[in-house]
């Protein structure tokens, strides 16, 4: 018996979908890298993409809007030292082809390089047997009255949790995307990706105030991943949220000891450092990070990856856009910072390894080293421990939007739900606290860390230079020294 091998099902159906249909095979290909090596080209490959993606949102007990989009492609791209020549067609054909790979030419000088285009495309090694989720086509898994019942469920749960809740906004979201990279060195690969997500938010009302709590999830699966319990605690958490506003009085400013809760606030880790950590950021010298590999960099026990591997999470990928297996990348180790996020270029240009973390939102942009899901390592501390060690400070539990300079590590972010630490004990809720510091320094002072590390619900959405992409973040409870704490009291 021959064993099941997710990889060539993958490239087999992205055969099916991307070349087949168009007269494209292996050999075509080849011969369309190997006219990008008429001038002096390091590297060249080929991107093909297809993708349906759907969303539908409810508001006031109606489905008010829905759409439903399919999107396909190639991406041709030839890397010369440290520059990209980069064309894209909607159109995928053998013309469209030659014609994008005659355009990516103008980077280079007339005359053959010293590296040569391989022969033939191939499978790669390390991508044989990976298949972190399933490669089923999410929208498919109900049908449209199912994806309305599921929205007006979620409402009806919402609505019964508490009188003062006086509007519900749900939506759901599906994609199916289907890739195939062909590259210059002879590696043929491709990935289908699942991902679907569900939020839901809330209006309370008392006392003619008004506050917004909301929630979600997901990941790389199908819908019925959303079962009745799953959307049961997604209401919880945004009517919690709302109600708890309610309540809240205004933050106190100053700097002060602030704890964070475990999960979602490893956005702050994301963006305060995780940036930072990319290669190309780091190859110009723009990094705060740029030339401190062995270097302490935070507090011991602090540990962060960077891990695409990880099954069915929003952030994974069984390869990533250049057709390099993910994996998870050390990047700061007991406080010592190991490495960089790495693509195939700044790689090569900077002597590193390949840390399979280039990405790209679809055929019609670059890659480029981004984060897939970046988390702190849990420590040995009890959180109810962390808490009980804090005579005053900031209890910090979910956060809303924020702002970092990664040329210096400066950010700022607003707590959506906090609460003040006092003598030991978390009292009353505060509304309107931001948390301002840079992020080298605040890894610097952090003093205990939690047992329990938890990761996103399946929500984290990262931008880079125009780029949007799904990501995951987490962490285990940080008690953190000295931020500064920006209020409205």
């Amino acid at each position: 018996m021959t064993p099941y091998d997710p990889a060539l099902s993958h490239l087999a159906i992205a055969r099916d979908i991307l070349l087949t249909p168009f007269g494209l095979d292996e050999s075509k290909l080849s011969k369309v890298l190997a006219s990008m090596f008429s001038h002096k080209v390091d590297y060249a490959d080929l991107y093909f993409q297809f993708t349906r993606n759907e969303g539908w949102s409810l508001e006031e007990g109606i489905v008010k809007t829905g759409s439903f989009s399919i999107d396909q492609g190639v991406g041709v791209r030839a890397v010369s030292g440290d520059k990209t020549a980069f064309s894209y067609s909607d159109e995928i054909s053998e013309q469209a082809l030659f014609d994008a790979a005659k355009a990516t030419r103008t980077i280079a000088r007339q005359g053959a390089g010293k590296i040569k285009v391989a022969s033939s495309l191939q499978g790669l090694e390390g991508l044989n047997g990976r298949a972190l989720y399933l490669r089923d086509d999410p929208l498919n898994s109900l049908d449209a009255t199912e994806k309305v019942q599921l929205l007006e469920r979620l409402e009806k749960i919402a609505r019964a949790k508490d009188p003062r809740v006086v509007q519900v906004m749900a939506s759901i979201a599906g994609e199916y995307d289907v890739v195939l990279v062909a590259r210059s060195d002879g590696v043929i690969a491709a990935d289908i990706r699942p991902l679907v997500r569900v939020s839901v938010t809330v209006i309370a009302e008392q006392n003619g105030r008004r506050e917004v709590g909301s929630s979600g999830g997901g990941g790389r699966y199908d819908y019925s991943y959303f079962t009745d319990v799953l959307l049961e605690k997604y209401a919880d958490e945004a009517v919690k949220s709302a109600l708890v506003n309610l309540d809240a009085r205004p933050a106190p400013a100053g700097p002060m000891t602030v704890v964070l809760g475990p999960g979602w606030p490893g956005v702050l880790l994301h963006e305060a450092i995780g940036h930072g950590l990319e290669g190309d950021f780091n190859r110009k010298g723009s990094s705060t990070f740029s030339g401190r590999i062995g270097q302490r960099v935070a507090a011991k026990g602090v540990t962060v990856v960077d891990d695409g591997t990880l099954q069915n999470r929003r952030g994974s990928l069984n390869m990533d856009d250049e057709g390099n297996p993910t994996q998870c990348t050390t990047l700061i180790e007991d406080g010592i910072l190991k490495g960089y996020m790495q693509d195939t270029m700044n790689a090569r240009l900077m002597n590193m390894p390949v840390t399979g973390n280039a990405r790209r939102e679809s055929f019609a942009h670059l890659p480029m080293p981004r984060m897939t899901n970046t988390y702190m390592l849990a420590g040995d501390k009890d959180p109810e421990e962390i808490l009980a060690s804090v005579k005053n400070g900031l209890y910090a539990l979910n956060f809303g939007g924020g702002q970092v300079d990664i040329t210096n590590g400066k950010f700022v972010f607003s707590a959506s739900e906090a609460y003040m630490i006092e003598n030991g004990k978390i009292t009353y809720p505060v509304k309107g606290a931001t948390l301002i510091g840079n992020g080298p320094e605040v890894l610097n002072h952090v003093s205990m860390i939690g047992n329990d590390l938890r990761l996103d619900s399946g929500v984290g959405v990262c931008g880079k230079e125009g780029q949007s992409l799904p990501v995951g973040v987490g962490q285990p409870s940080l008690r953190i020294e000295g931020l500064t704490v920006g209020g409205t009291a």
